[in-house]
């Protein structure tokens, strides 16, 4: 789908648009859509032209009605920045194969967490 508009959630970090690029990508928020629930943005970026929205929501599809959308949904699995810049090549190749209604998981590694110890105990 390269060429099409992309919207990027609000739970998306911003600083993906940059790696999306040559690709047309906007952040809701710097449209003024920071306040849109769900159905609405999706009501929005219908109407604005967009063909792809990106989205950390994993029960998107639970939430709202996607069959039948003309665009095209790529979920991402995590909001950590540092995993979706250093996995951007399975973002970039969910977002080539996206066709109008389809809805995408992009499978995201889990951070390890890390045990928080008491300062001062050993």
């Amino acid at each position: 789908m390269p060429g099409n508009r992309i919207l990027l959630d609000n739970n998306v970090p911003r600083h993906l648009i940059a790696l999306l690029r040559p690709r047309e990508a906007t952040h809701a928020a710097a449209i003024g859509w920071a306040t849109l629930g769900n159905g609405e943005l999706i009501r929005a970026a219908h109407a604005d032209g967009f063909a792809v929205m990106i989205t950390c929501d994993q029960n998107i599809e639970h939430q709202q009605n996607l069959s039948g959308q003309p665009l095209a949904f790529v979920v991402l699995t995590t909001t950590h920045w540092a995993t979706i810049r250093d996995n951007i090549g399975d973002v970039l190749a969910a977002i080539e194969v996206a066709t109008p209604g389809s809805y995408a998981i992009v499978s995201l590694p889990k951070l390890a967490r890390r045990r928080r110890t008491e300062r001062g105990v050993r």
